[in-house]
């Protein structure tokens, strides 16, 4: 089988592959996108029926295309942002290939460049860039033995209350995912236990402007690093229902018991963290302090924003936080489900060794690998606190597009200059 040759080889063609697409082709790098399904295939097949975006479409899109339809303080369906990828890649002529699944790259010996292997065949390439994004292998504790319940299952296998067996739900992990989830199963009718750990929590909105708007006019988004120890806290907030500020009083209120940490199972019984009353005043103490800060920001800049006063008004803890639930048995208290929403692990088993740490986790500046020709967009926290989200994967791949632009520079330097003849040597 022949081998294809091109300047750059982006495997996925989700948010961060079409984003790279995008500045290779401004600066004329030749290049192919690999993806192994179907564009932002994650967004159609690997979330819930009723997910939204988190962010209001001003914010969460590429800066050249608007959602079409949608007002710009409305939340994207998952559906809509699917297809709202695809039309941009269309739109700026991406080179898509869908259906082809690399495999393995690996450095040519004594020459620049990678072998690319795939599913329908091999490319050589001058550089690569993974930009599989972070949501690639689901991320399930060992807590819970399998056949303790009749189903254990991520949230990215998660569709819909119909989708479970009859009977009561324990859904742990409370950022967007289980916040959102939890919600949706109690709606139904079902008993619902939230397992809630240390967590941000915005709000939705606040003084006239979404919270988006806050952290960006407060410089929030441009953070590089997260605060120490709080690598990964999870942010609970909501665009479901037009958008609403998460108060875990609230879900206590609709009838979820909230419980801590999941911290161990034996014997029937699933055991929780004495933290739960802590987590809770962590999130109002995050709450609290972007209300102070924003309203620095207003008198400080003189901004004629509506007062919100009531937004400080935080109701009594629930009885499931004063007297926490410590011990859970399954049978006896009807939890025929377990909804695991915490989070995904990343899988680069298919890139040179060099390129990834004893984990298995990137090693890179902004993006830019270890292993030199290979590169990373669409990474949490890649340069700035933003980088998940598509604005963020679109600035981050900019840059990576820059440094692919200065290597190619020096590779035609070098071609170019005059080598020796023999006799000069």
């Amino acid at each position: 089988m022949s081998v294809e040759e091109t300047e750059v080889v982006v495997v996925g063609g989700g948010q961060a592959g079409i984003a790279m697409s995008e500045h290779l082709r401004a600066r004329r790098v030749p290049h192919v996108v690999l993806e192994r399904h179907r564009v932002a295939e994650r967004w159609r097949s690997e979330r819930w029926d009723s997910l939204v975006t988190n962010g209001p479409v001003w914010h969460d899109r590429f800066p050249g295309m608007e959602f079409d339809g949608l007002g710009p303080e409305e939340f994207a369906t998952k559906d809509q942002v699917a297809d709202y990828l695809a039309a941009y890649a269309e739109r700026i002529g991406a080179p898509l290939r869908c259906g082809v699944e690399v495999t393995s790259v690996r450095g040519h010996e004594g020459r620049r460049g990678f072998r690319v292997e795939t599913s329908d065949g091999d490319y050589d390439a001058r550089f690569v860039v993974a930009a599989t994004g972070p949501f690639q292998r689901p991320v399930i504790p060992p807590i819970v033995p399998e056949g303790a319940v009749p189903v254990q299952i991520h949230s990215s296998g998660y569709r819909n209350p119909a989708q479970l067996p009859e009977g009561g739900v324990l859904v742990v992990g409370s950022g967007s995912s289980g916040v959102q989830i939890a919600d949706e199963l109690r709606a139904s009718g079902r008993p619902v236990y939230l397992s809630v750990g240390p967590h941000d929590r915005p709000p939705r909105r606040y003084r006239g402007h979404d919270f988006v708007w806050w952290l960006g006019v407060l410089g929030k988004w441009e953070a590089a690093t997260p605060p120490q120890g709080a690598e990964h806290v999870t942010i609970a907030v909501s665009g479901a229902h037009g958008g609403h500020t998460v108060d875990f009083r609230t879900l206590a209120e609709r009838g979820v018991t909230l419980v801590g940490r999941t911290e161990s199972y034996d014997g029937g019984t699933v055991r929780f963290a004495p933290d739960l009353r802590d987590n809770i005043a962590g999130g109002d103490a995050n709450y609290l302090s972007l209300l102070d800060e924003a309203d620095a920001h207003v008198a400080r800049n003189g901004l004629d924003l509506p007062e919100e006063p009531e937004a400080r008004v935080l109701g009594a803890l629930p009885d499931s936080v004063t007297d926490p639930v410590l011990e859970l048995d399954l049978v006896a208290a009807g939890i025929t489900s377990v909804v695991w929403a915490t989070g995904f692990t990343a899988d680069y088993g298919w890139l040179p060794p060099d390129a990834v740490d004893e984990h298995g986790r990137p090693r890179h500046q902004r993006g830019v690998s270890s292993e030199p020709g290979v590169y990373f967009v669409g990474l949490p926290w890649q340069s700035r606190r933003g980088s998940s989200f598509l604005w963020g994967a679109w600035h981050d791949a900019s840059y990576v597009a820059d440094q692919i632009s200065i290597q190619r520079g020096y590779t035609r330097h070098d071609e170019a200059r005059p080598r020796p003849t023999h006799a000069q040597r």
